[in-house]
């Protein structure tokens, strides 16, 4: 498109590409990093496209043009996250990011970036360096970093309240490394190597082969000029030896192979990168054959996968070992599969009794899932005859799906081209994955190879999961008949409680509490948290809560309560321990006797907004010694005041030390405490939840007398 044929809009957005152009090209200079890309975000919200790179080919990142906001990947925790994520090189890169080192497995340093304001997010951006970058960012590093995405994001809030949002196009801009004539090549080539030598773009492209150089490949310079050499030479097509030049470009460091030119002549390649290309240092190497490595392809094999499609299987599998669920296995699909392929719908379809049920789905409207769910084994549709017979099928345009299946029988989902997969898991298919796009869209073999593998690796995680569910069903199923379904309602006293399970393991534990109206003016609470979160740990917590209540509606006080409940747990020796807080509220005389074991200190806050950790004496654990006594504390309660009980869930946060937790927590509480009970015990558990991982679980009980006591 010519400049004059731009409208007034595409100028705009052109000129909005061209700024963050120029501002990844600057920060690039001034950090000294050598490749850079700017990720924007779609209207929705949902997924970063790559508008701008710089540095190396985009063959290299195809895999991350598009990333959804909720991958695993660097550009996508900076924005999420809004923070700087450092990857200091190779080995932190698989220990943090373990899918994208399968497919990178090479020696550099990043930075990601958000790119966002204080009102809105935009997108992010990375930049890499050498592998020989320090381990640490220096200061002057980050000042820059951080000066050039601050530009960057208030470029892109001016652009979006002039009404003119920058957005990404189909295909990146990407900015052309610095151009050399031939003669400085050729300079420089000779600078680097005395021997046969070659200089390759950024592309690994042939731009210059010494005489001797040719002579030693054996094949004549104007073959191999402008030619990839895996592509000419049949002895170096072999993904061993391309991927020593990706190596080279990303790492941006020396590296080098053997190769035997047939029929018994061993050639050493020396590869020396710069940002515009490589050059190659080609020699003789005296090596006896059975001390090198052998190509992984015949000769006259057929040319292997790409690296780069590679990355779509090895990345979904890592990503798929953390599913748990079936519902974890569908937003892993479709975040990581979508993306990747383009495609704009995806539903995954599992057989049961005899129907392909639709287990979960992305993109499709309700009435398009409809088509697809109950469906018969024996219909004639794609998705059923794709499971019956294990056999993928790809269609590329609406067309080619008429010919094999009339109209009739056909999904009217809206979609110009679908790829079935079968699901095939210990030799059975159990299902059908649907991609689907809204363009017609070739299928090469490649991505055909690549689809068709997923299928299998998603087959194998949905019959985990639903396995795991069904474990899962049985145990919540355990625990939400152990704790109570609704407090009762108490004149003089308002309560207020919330259980959120862990985010890790099966989502269950061993947090309990419970409110027991023991006449018209008393009250018991107790809270408490069994250790463990299993099947075992809410079982036993089941056995205390009611240890506890009938205990505490015989009469005993709480300190008796507890020294009944701890005997009884060493009885039963379940190897397991418990902490727990029981209180009886007097009504009428406003105070609150009660006893502890091992538990967090309770807070109360006063009606004047002044928050108290009371300092109630304690025992041990429950179940660690069967004499223990436990001593009770009597707490004097105004109207109005707010007594919270918590298990140390709330509090407890890696990294973080437990009394700035609990200070933190009292005073969020006396923020609050003014608001009703209910929004008051929302607003401690989302302080709670600003920890998106939490391995424990969380109980809280609110407790606030009032004056409607009856006369």
């Amino acid at each position: 498109m010519t400049e004059q044929s731009l409208s007034s809009d595409d100028r705009l957005a052109e000129d909005g590409l061209d700024a963050l152009a120029e501002g990844l090209a600057a920060a690039l200079e001034e950090v000294g990093a050598h490749t850079g890309a700017i990720y924007l975000l779609t209207p929705d919200a949902q997924v970063l496209e790559m508008a701008v790179l710089k540095g190396v080919p985009q063959e290299f990142v195809r895999p991350w043009e598009r990333v959804s906001l909720t991958a695993s990947l660097p550009v996508a925790d900076a924005l999420r996250e809004s923070r700087l994520v450092w990857v200091s090189g190779e080995e932190d890169m698989v220990r943090r990011y373990p899918g994208t080192a399968l497919a990178m497995p090479y020696e550099f340093a990043m930075a990601a970036l958000p790119l966002a304001t204080a009102t809105a997010d935009y997108g992010a951006m990375y930049v890499i360096w050498s592998g020989s970058h320090a381990s640490r960012l220096s200061s002057g590093e980050d000042d820059r970093l951080a000066t050039a995405v601050a530009d960057l994001a208030r470029r892109l809030e001016e652009a979006a309240q002039a009404g003119r949002p920058v957005r990404a196009r189909p295909e990146p801009r990407v900015l052309a490394p610095p151009s050399v004539s031939p003669a400085e090549a050729l300079e420089a080539m000779v600078s680097r190597l005395p021997e046969g030598i070659c200089t390759m773009d950024s592309r690994g492209r042939l731009t210059f082969i010494s005489p001797q150089g040719a002579d030693l490949l054996g094949e004549p310079a104007w073959r191999l000029i402008g030619a990839q050499p895996w592509t000419v030479l049949p002895w170096l097509n072999d993904p061993v030896y391309e991927d020593r030049y990706r190596a080279a470009m990303i790492s941006q460091q020396p590296t080098s192979f053997v190769a035997l030119r047939p029929p018994d002549r061993w050639l050493s390649f020396n590869l020396y990168p710069a940002i515009s290309g490589i050059t190659v240092r080609i020699a003789p190497a005296l090596v006896e054959a059975d001390t090198v490595p052998q190509p992984t392809l015949a000769v006259d094999s057929a040319v292997p996968t790409k690296l780069g499609a590679i990355y779509h299987v090895l990345h979904l599998a890592s990503a798929l070992t953390e599913a748990a669920g079936v519902q974890d296995v569908v937003d892993l699909v479709a975040d990581q599969m979508m993306p990747a392929f383009g495609g704009q719908a995806l539903a995954l379809l599992m057989a049961e009794e005899g129907r392909l049920r639709v287990v979960g789905h992305r993109g499709y409207s309700p009435n398009v899932i409809k088509q697809y769910d109950r469906l018969p084994l024996t219909s004639p549709t794609p998705s059923a005859r794709t499971m019956v017979t294990g056999v993928p099928s790809f269609f590329e345009s609406r067309e080619e799906m008429d010919q094999v299946y009339p109209l009739a029988v056909a999904p009217d989902d809206g979609m110009a081209a679908w790829a079935f997969l079968p699901l095939i898991a210990s030799g059975r298919p159990i299902g059908t994955c649907v991609l689907a796009f809204t363009q017609p869209h070739r299928f090469s073999v490649e991505e055909r190879a690549v689809l068709t593998s997923l299928g299998g690796l998603i087959a194998q995680a949905l019959e985990r999961a639903r396995l795991y569910d069904a474990k899962l069903e049985l145990a919540h199923g355990l625990q939400e008949g152990l704790l109570p379904h609704a407090l009762p309602h108490l004149p003089g006293l308002t309560a207020a409680v919330r259980y959120l399970p862990g985010t890790e393991g099966m989502d269950i534990g061993g947090d309990f509490y419970d409110v027991i109206r023991l006449d018209d003016d008393t009250v018991a609470a107790v809270i408490g948290d069994v250790q463990g979160h299993n099947v075992t740990a809410a079982a036993l917590m089941g056995q205390l809560r009611t240890a506890v209540r009938a205990y505490a509606t015989a009469g005993a006080d709480p300190g008796e309560v507890l020294a009944r409940t701890n005997h009884l747990l060493a009885d039963l020796d379940p190897g397991m321990f418990a902490s727990c807080v029981y209180l009886r509220l007097d009504m009428r005389r406003r105070t609150a006797c009660m006893a502890r074991a091992g538990h967090p200190q309770p807070l109360l806050r006063h009606p004047g907004g002044d928050v108290q950790v009371l300092d109630v004496p304690g025992g041990l654990l429950l179940g660690i010694d069967p004499e223990i006594e436990y001593p009770h504390t009597e707490i004097p309660l105004q109207a109005g005041s707010v007594l919270a009980l918590y298990t140390d869930g709330l509090i407890e946060t890696p990294g973080i030390d437990i009394d700035d937790a609990l200070a933190d927590l009292g005073t969020e509480l006396a923020r609050t405490g003014d608001r009703s009970l209910e929004e008051v015990a929302d607003a401690l558990i989302r302080h709670a939840q600003q920890t998106s991982r939490r391995s424990d679980d969380i109980a809280l009980l609110l407790l606030r007398p009032t004056d409607d006591l009856d006369p």
